[in-house]
């Protein structure tokens, strides 16, 4: 039997405990003791409810992480500039399309995040995740190059999803 450490019993999603106490001094626009104190008996108390529904997280590299995170606010606003645009102008300048994104893993997690970076992102929406097929379906409100937009989402999306989760790729898949 594996012996768990205190601070493992305390926090047994430490990420979610952080997220839960930043969240809750956000909420209340205040770092009084009394909000630190009611955030940190949150950031215990909550992780510790939801453990038997959350497994274990698995080993992240958090610098390729915090450049993903960065991209992916970098390409929603930029998206939001453009999708406005088109949608102002005039309707003949619209193409929109469905495409297969080919993944390059069976991951769930990567393939679950890329899918939700993608519906994130102005202008695109992943409408299903196919594992038998190994790809995800995709409407782009508009596009003329349906690869050129399949070899983005795999280079800026894609790649760094399998960087940060250390994932090894599929036999034959392109690098």
């Amino acid at each position: 039997m594996q012996k768990i450490s205190l601070l493992d019993r305390w926090f047994p999603h430490p990420f979610v405990s952080f997220l839960v106490f930043l969240s809750w001094l956000m909420l209340s626009h205040s770092v009084d003791p009394t909000d630190i104190l009611m955030a940190l008996l949150l950031a215990i108390v909550i992780p510790r409810l939801v453990r038997p529904f959350i497994a274990r997280t698995p080993h992240i590299h958090w610098l390729p992480a915090i450049r993903l995170v960065f991209v992916v606010l970098w390409d929603i606003i930029v998206s939001n500039f453009r999708i406005a645009k088109l949608v102002l102008g005039p309707l003949d300048h619209l193409h929109p399309k469905w495409y297969r994104v080919p993944l390059e893993t069976e991951h769930e997690q990567i393939n679950t995040l890329l899918a939700m970076i993608i519906t994130t992102t102005p202008g695109t929406v992943s409408a299903g995740i196919d594992q038998e097929r190994g790809d995800i379906l995709v409407h782009a409100l508009s596009t003329d190059d349906t690869e050129l937009d399949i070899q983005d989402i795999k280079k800026r999306y894609e790649m760094p999803l399998i960087e940060i989760f250390d994932v090894k790729l599929n036999k034959g898949a392109s690098k």
